[in-house]
């Protein structure tokens, strides 16, 4: 096992090197010129001359790379341009949101998805079979934005059953110690804070859950179905075993393979996915901080959003390579 993490670790700082060549690239690919944006209307050639000089714009693009990686090792991923804080402090202020929204929806797309697989695995052919296959197609095809705002209209505005935007009420008067609401609510014993907080994550996380969720029914009712056709069921049913031990150490344990493999992937889409439900739902996380990066061409909110943001997704996968081994021994030795 710890050769594996010793492996993943090296493979991991491979691809951190190659993503830094290619981000870098792909922003200063961006039509637009990041002075201009910042002057506005009040651009003129002495000011853009002073900004792209301020921010090294002017040199070659192989000396910014360098200067941008030597930064980046002394652990300084540079200052916005429009706004002049540190990258790292923005992130840290607007990470938890994030985490936060696809937490929730990620919770929500497991504890609804795996079951519901499952059972139509188990009922193939069955009402429920077809409602699961049937909505799971629903869940891919609609997209993340239709449906928030879908959620939002009718459920919020409409009904009034949730509330329309934000993560907090802003009469409550929480106290917030890690800027995970629900998490302060819970450490601060406000109960009402957290439960305020829990129902502002409803819609968001429905909405940005929605495709996981169908994904992970899909998955978890193909697998399921290629196990109870395996040797070793059929087996153990004619031993006599109860249902419930082949269903969990033959069934279950088998079949989790491939769905912890689509969890790890689902991270992407899930922090990708947040960039619109946060900009429906008014939540100051980072998806809506970088859809405002790319519009004001913030070469160093987008260069460091990113990569943080990769490093969360490939540590993830790692969580998810460990996790193989502790639900299928056969990984630890490969």
């Amino acid at each position: 096992m710890l050769a594996l993490i010793v492996r993943r670790l090296g493979l991991l700082a491979v691809v951190l090197v190659g993503l830094s060549v290619l981000l870098f690239a792909w922003v200063r690919a961006l039509p637009g010129d990041p002075a201009r944006a910042l002057l506005g209307e009040k651009a003129t050639p002495e000011g853009i001359a002073t900004i792209t000089a301020r921010y090294g714009f002017d040199q070659p693009v192989w000396q910014q790379y360098l200067t941008y990686v030597g930064n980046i090792v002394r652990g300084d991923f540079g200052a916005s341009i429009q706004t002049g804080e540190p990258v790292v402090t923005t992130f840290l202020q607007r990470f938890p949101a994030t985490i936060e929204l696809s937490v929730a929806a990620l919770v929500l797309a497991v504890l609804v998805g795996i079951p519901l697989g499952y059972l139509a695995a188990v009922r193939r052919g069955g009402w429920l079979d077809n409602l699961a296959v049937g909505g799971s197609l629903l869940g891919v095809v609609v997209p993340v934005f239709f449906l928030a705002v879908l959620l939002k209209y009718l459920l919020a505005i409409e009904l009034g059953w949730f509330p329309t935007s934000g993560r907090q009420d802003a009469r409550i008067d929480a106290t917030h110690v890690t800027n995970f609401y629900v998490l302060d609510g819970l450490l601060t014993r406000e109960w009402d804070a957290s439960w305020d907080a829990v129902l502002h994550l409803v819609l968001p996380a429905l909405a940005l859950g929605s495709i996981p969720l169908a994904i992970i029914v899909r998955i978890t009712r193909a697998s399921v179905l290629e196990v109870l056709s395996d040797d070793h069921v059929r087996t153990a049913q004619a031993k006599g075993l109860a249902r419930g031990v082949i269903s969990r150490r033959h069934v279950l344990r088998n079949a989790l393979l491939p769905v912890s493999t689509t969890l790890g992937l689902q991270v992407g889409a899930l922090l990708s996915g947040a960039v619109l439900t946060e900009t429906v739902f008014s939540i100051n996380g980072i998806g809506s901080y970088l859809f405002a990066a790319v519009s004001t061409l913030d070469y160093p909110v987008l260069q460091g959003f990113i990569l943080f943001i990769a490093v969360v997704f490939a540590l993830v996968n790692l969580l998810v390579d460990i996790s193989y081994g502790f639900i299928d021994p056969r990984v630890r030795v490969s």
